[in-house]
């Protein structure tokens, strides 16, 4: 069952293989639900097959993966919500802080449904009406 904040259902996320695992620590902290690929063992699944997981487990993908950013494709509002994580340095500590800048959106932007590609200075947000 989701968590709740002051009546209001809170998101739920998955964490993809390519990101730390602290991610999904960073999320629990702030008060999510938060599942890895990796303690779910299934890395390794195409991004559909993770997208589809995902839709039915009403869950927010977490990915550095620049597929998902083609919304052609993976039209965000098929989709509980996507968070693209775009950086130059993929390095541990360096994907980490860019996601702490995350969080606090969390609560006030819409994410269902949407896409949030999230860069150092800024969130890109798309989805059916952007």
């Amino acid at each position: 069952m989701p968590c709740e904040l002051r009546g209001i259902k809170m998101l739920r996320f998955k964490i993809d293989e390519n990101l730390p695992i602290e991610i999904a620590d960073l999320l629990r902290e702030a008060g999510y639900e938060a599942e890895t690929v990796w303690s779910e063992q299934i890395q390794g699944f195409s991004d559909i097959e993770l997208l589809g997981i995902c839709r039915n487990e009403k869950r927010v993908l977490v990915t550095l993966d620049m597929d998902f950013s083609d919304i052609r494709r993976y039209r965000p509002e098929d989709y509980q919500g996507i968070i693209l994580l775009r950086i130059a340095s993929q390095g541990k500590q360096s994907v980490i802080n860019l996601f702490k800048k995350v969080i606090p959106h969390l609560r006030y932007q819409n994410l269902i449904g949407y896409l949030w590609i999230v860069q150092k200075d800024r969130i890109r947000i798309r989805g059916p009406e952007r």
